[in-house]
């Protein structure tokens, strides 16, 4: 069991940048993958990013790709993703996911989830 809690999120004007925070559980934190997901009112939830098991690659979507960074921290338990240049279209619910076995990281297969933290770009 790994239980997941964002943090970060708050209201930003247009270009400016955000630092989410995802706190995880368990002791085996290092061998799941990771991965941040967004959805804004009245859209289906979508891949932003994520992070392999022990940090050895990283994914973003192309929408995302040069302003957003993933990273995870293994000693802290911590998944972070630095929000740079944002802009309107990335208001969102935020979320962080977890899991040991997934194999697509860019999809939704996975078996932990956060709450998720409301990120409000204004323009």
């Amino acid at each position: 069991q790994v239980q997941l809690v964002e943090s970060g999120g708050g209201l930003v004007q247009a270009g400016g940048s955000l630092r989410l925070s995802c706190a995880a559980s368990g002791r085996t934190f290092r061998t799941y993958a990771l991965g941040w997901f967004r959805q804004a009112p009245g859209k289906e939830r979508e891949f932003v990013a994520a992070i392999s098991r022990y940090g050895s690659s990283t994914y973003r979507a192309d929408s995302v790709k040069g302003r957003f960074t993933i990273s995870r921290a293994n000693d802290k338990n911590m998944l972070y993703l630095q929000m740079n240049s944002l802009k309107p279209d990335d208001t969102a619910v935020y979320y962080c996911a977890a899991d040991e076995r997934v194999t697509e990281l860019q999809s939704m297969a996975y078996n932990y989830w956060g709450q998720g933290t409301q990120v409000t770009v204004s323009s």
